[in-house]
């Protein structure tokens, strides 16, 4: 069947078409109603599903809205209330029946009826959900899903002064692109200085997290956090021994190439010593690649390069342009970094930026474009449960969509030398973001095996950490004042603990992918279809077979990837 970007929002058949959320006493009748309801034959278990399912699709999609609205200005008091209201008033009192409705369907017979293969995932997960419920969990949960977003709020104040104008971080990183070095220097040392003076607010902020989150696994019956978000996050794929595997591989077979990358970035700069803010810069007389100046140019653009690949992921993007579902610019107030939040019940998902006109930006986008075709081709699935795709997945579709889509970003720039730049940049990128990730990722399991330790001892761990997966070509002399904070730009760490790994996972889909789409387009991208569809109606394994893809995190499946994109690089 032919992908339709055409996508209808879910007809509702349990609520009332005009219900909305605003309490919950309007709400709990709904829920009762489901948890009381008689299950006698599968035609009542089916009904009863396609309800839930319903349900479910409502509570999300208003939760996410909340959430949007909050991050696209955390100025206002009134999104930010409407947010807590919902996580305090609203998610706690619907968690004991979502429980009760995992139980009720997994302890009826009718369950073992379930037999097509998308059931397995839907059931395996419910059975997790039920093995993780603690009634004393629902307090600290409501409590860490608001704290968590008071990282947006610290970070959407911080901004500096470049050339007597004011910049919030996003915009003035653009500075770090700069040919004039010493311009990059300071700008370099402001974005530092400014993330230092909230470094205090920000460290206050990880202690109240980690206490809860340590608080919520021993409620749970695990010795550690990082045991129970590898339940939570439903990772019966692989475990925390693969990871470490995973770091050993980025240092054998990735630290060598990112040396080479920037051994090569100091020469061509003519550079005794590469510093933190030479990273991103061209040679004297080279202008940064500015692919774009406004938000609704970009749009144009990325749908012009997306019409080139396939209409179909064009229209995607359109359909989401006519329905508001884009805010791309960077501006002050606005949270930091960007997302796709997929939708449930309307189906087009909405993706949120902060763009200022540079490089990384398009990346960016035909990133969150991935995810937003992801959701596009998972909607018509039956279930809401059935949409709910593993996170690795999920990152395949978007960083696949980096790759793929790079010989076609004519759209964003007009000479064959501004396009093989902007190529190279990103094949750099698919390269230097492993050790990030490695970094990221073992540093999290420090923390949640340590939960009780100083501040002292975390950045002493940090610090270790992120020295072993810093390339010996890039001087970082006299900057250890910043870099023993840095890991406080990761709004992951705050936001979504342990959700990191999957970038690197998906890193590797996603040059396999390429791979078969330098060899044949049209198969690799009916794979990539093939597989998105499936939403997470297979397993991790299944839906990687189904991309044409193996799962595999050894070193020499990684050393044998990174071999082919430093070939790439290289005839570039």
């Amino acid at each position: 069947m032919k992908p339709d970007a055409n996508i209808q929002p879910l007809k509702r058949s349990f609520l009332p078409e005009n219900f909305k959320i605003t309490n919950w006493d309007a709400l709990e009748p709904y829920f009762k109603d489901l948890s009381e309801r008689s299950l006698t034959n599968r035609e009542e278990l089916d009904h009863w599903l396609k309800d839930t399912s319903e349900l479910e699709a409502v509570v999300s999609e208003e939760a996410c809205w909340r959430q949007i609205n909050m991050t696209r200005d955390t100025t206002d008091t009134a999104l930010a209330e409407s947010f807590t209201f919902f996580m305090t008033e609203i998610q706690p009192k619907m968690q004991p029946y979502a429980d009760q409705l995992n139980r009720k369907l997994i302890n009826s017979p009718l369950s073992a009826e379930l037999k097509a293969p998308e059931y397995f995932t839907y059931l395996r997960n419910i059975k997790k959900n039920i093995d993780l419920f603690r009634e004393e969990n629902i307090p600290l949960q409501s409590e860490l899903a608001v704290e968590a977003q008071q990282f947006g709020a610290i970070a959407g104040k911080m901004t500096v002064t470049v050339n007597d104008q004011e910049y919030t971080l996003q915009q003035a990183a653009k500075f770090l692109e700069n040919p004039d070095r010493p311009l990059r220097e300071s700008v370099y040392r402001k974005i530092a200085d400014r993330r230092l003076q909230d470094k205090d607010a920000l460290d206050d902020l990880y202690d109240t997290l980690l206490k809860k989150r340590h608080q919520v696994a021993l409620n749970a019956g695990y010795a550690n956090y990082r045991d129970y978000r590898f339940a939570e996050l439903g990772r019966f794929d692989y475990s925390k021994e693969d990871c470490f595997q995973f770091h050993e591989a980025v240092k054998q077979h990735v630290l060598p190439l990112v040396d080479e990358v920037y051994q090569q970035k100091k020469q061509k700069l003519n550079l005794d010593a590469l510093r933190p803010w030479d990273i991103d810069a061209e040679p004297a007389g080279t202008e940064p690649l500015r692919p774009f100046t406004t938000g609704s140019e970009l749009v144009e653009k990325a749908i012009h390069c997306f019409d080139e690949l396939k209409p179909f992921f064009g229209d995607c993007l359109r359909k989401m342009n006519e329905m508001g579902r884009l805010d791309l610019e960077s501006r002050k107030g606005k949270a930091p970094g960007g997302y796709n939040c997929p939708l449930a019940e309307t189906g087009a998902p909405f993706i949120f930026m902060n763009a200022a006109g540079t490089m990384d930006d398009v990346t960016t986008m035909v990133h969150e474009g991935g995810h937003a075709i992801h959701s596009f081709l998972a909607h018509p699935l039956e279930l809401s449960a059935f949409k709910e795709y593993p996170t690795e997945i999920a990152e395949v579709a978007s960083m696949s969509m980096e790759l793929f889509s790079m010989e076609f970003w004519t759209a964003f720039f007009k000479t064959p030398e501004e396009l093989k730049r902007a190529q190279e940049q990103q094949l750099e990128r698919v390269l230097t973001i492993f050790p990030w990730i490695a970094t990221i990722d073992k540093f999290q399991h420090w923390v949640y095996e340590h939960p009780v330790h100083t501040r002292e001892e975390r950045t002493a761990a940090w610090s270790r950490i992120l020295e072993e997966f810093t390339p010996r070509s890039l001087n970082t002399e006299g900057l250890q004042d910043y870099r023993n904070f840095s890991w406080q730009r990761q709004l992951h760490l705050y936001e979504v603990p342990f959700y990191y790994i999957e970038y690197g996972i998906a890193q590797l889909g996603a040059i396999g992918l390429w791979q078969q789409f330098k060899e044949d387009k049209a198969k690799a991208l009916d794979h990539y279809i093939q597989a998105l569809r499936l939403g997470g109606t297979r397993t991790l394994p299944q839906l990687f077979e189904a991309a044409g893809l193996k799962f595999d995190l050894s070193p020499n499946h990684i050393k044998g990837l990174m071999e082919f994109v430093k070939e790439e690089r290289d005839q570039l």
